[in-house]
């Protein structure tokens, strides 16, 4: 299993667009732990995508937000991308993985490809009608 809307009728207005779904956190561990995810895009930052983590998982206990270049996030549905902080590629034909690096460590976490393309068809539709 991989990521799954929580919300299929995800937020939008001409300001801003947010997904909401649920990632599996890939570990060595046997089974997996699914968490929830928020994607969000804002015109006014429109080359950039955000993807926030909850706060449960921050040893701060606070939202883990992650920005990084809506093209790496479009590049990566269609083939392995980023050599930076953030890495994307492609899972198999309906899961993509993303790899987040940081002083305190790497987390991966495997998406359903439908619900980023999605997250980026509506993305598109917000930067055509502002």
């Amino acid at each position: 299993m991989s990521a799954t809307a929580e919300n299929p009728a995800a937020t939008a207005t001409a300001t801003a667009v947010e997904e909401r779904v649920r990632a599996r956190v890939i570990t060595d561990e046997p089974l997996y732990r699914a968490i929830p995810v928020a994607l969000r895009f804002t015109p006014a930052e429109p080359l950039a995508v955000r993807v926030v983590f909850p706060a449960e998982l921050s040893p701060e206990d606070t939202d883990n937000e992650w920005v990084f270049p809506l093209a790496l996030l479009e590049a990566g549905l269609l083939a392995p991308s980023g050599s930076g902080d953030v890495r994307v590629w492609p899972c198999g034909r309906v899961q993509a993985v993303m790899e987040f690096h940081s002083p305190e460590g790497v987390a991966v976490l495997q998406f359903d490809s439908t619900a980023l393309r999605r997250f980026l068809r509506r993305t598109y539709a917000t930067t055509r009608t502002a």
